[in-house]
């Protein structure tokens, strides 16, 4: 039987998660990535530079910080072992988001069953990137559905499967790829060239986890499968896709179609055929299914570890 890391990780991300007051003091690993992928931005995306210039430059910085980050993590893992897996699962955890997620979900359930519809935008707002203002209950519930059905392969299902896979290097390197493609993986300019290697490499290392997490997602809601087939390449991403089908059709709902960014509308297509009312008790339907979708990583993550 192999050290239980990935099994204790989640355990530990369950919890405790990553208390406020310990991010008010130190904040979290991911914000340090966030200020080295945009110092690399700052300095290297100029606009007076080429197009193959700011890609060749987006290639370097993410060679850079993949390098940086899985040397780190590596040597990091090294040193801990000799004193126990334990210590190796509690550098682990923080790349996990199961409690996370669920304590930015459930308010935004709780604003809306009192009918507090200012509060529920703000909640929303804060796991979501669309204009949240003008949202009713209905959108703001989907929205909701949508960030938690999305975040369950980002925020758990893959970072799970990298440390599994390639333990501490590879679980903080997902992480790592995974805040630059938010950061700067976008399709519109100034990023588009720029981001292009980070929203790339997300891509190719979300590919096996949100199919996965798709499936997870179906077995945990008891159904869904139809959906999950039919509409799962619907999304613009190429992973997305997967784990919010497989919700809208637990759920029996239709998620996602036309969204505001930044005042502008965008004519996504609708997942799922179902109802296009979604309420806080949908939200409290989706937040169920999430959890026994974590608690089947769980049994993975165990028996991962007796297998080996």
């Amino acid at each position: 039987m192999a050290d239980p890391i990935a099994l204790s990780a989640l355990i530990l991300d369950a919890a405790i998660g990553w208390p406020a007051r310990l991010y008010a003091m130190v904040g979290h690993p991911v914000g340090l990535f966030a200020r080295l992928i945009n110092a690399g931005e700052r300095h290297w995306n100029n606009p007076r530079r080429s197009e193959d210039q700011r890609r060749l430059l987006g290639i370097l910085l993410m060679i850079l910080l993949i390098g940086a980050v899985g040397g780190i993590a590596w040597l990091a893992q090294r040193a801990a072992h000799p004193l126990g897996w334990l210590i190796v699962a509690l550098l682990a955890f923080p790349a996990l988001a199961q409690r996370s997620l669920f304590d930015h979900v459930r308010p935004v359930a709780r604003a809306l069953e009192a009918g507090d519809l200012p509060t529920a935008r703000h909640a929303v707002s804060m796991i979501v990137g669309r204009d949240t203002q003008a949202l009713d209950e209905s959108g703001i519930a989907r929205a909701a559905i949508e960030s938690l059905a999305e975040s369950f392969c980002d925020g758990i299902a893959a970072p799970l499967f990298w440390l599994l896979i390639g333990g501490l290097p590879g679980v903080w390197i997902y992480k790592a790829v995974n805040t630059a493609d938010s950061l700067i993986g976008h399709r519109e300019e100034p990023w588009r060239a720029f981001g292009w290697a980070a929203a790339r490499t997300d891509d190719l290392m979300n590919l096996i986890p949100a199919r996965i997490g798709g499936v997870l997602i179906c077995v945990a809601g008891g159904g869904g499968w139809r959906i999950l087939r039919r509409d799962a390449r619907k999304h613009a991403s190429p992973n997305a896709g997967w784990t919010e089908s497989a919700m809208a059709g637990c759920l029996k709902l239709r998620l996602a179609g036309p969204i505001s960014y930044d005042g502008v509308m965008q004519d996504k297509p609708w997942i799922g055929d179902g109802r296009m009312v979604a309420t806080a008790a949908d939200i409290r339907r989706a937040l169920a299914i999430y959890v026994r979708a974590c608690l089947l990583l769980w049994v993975i993550a165990g028996g991962w570890a007796w297998a080996l």
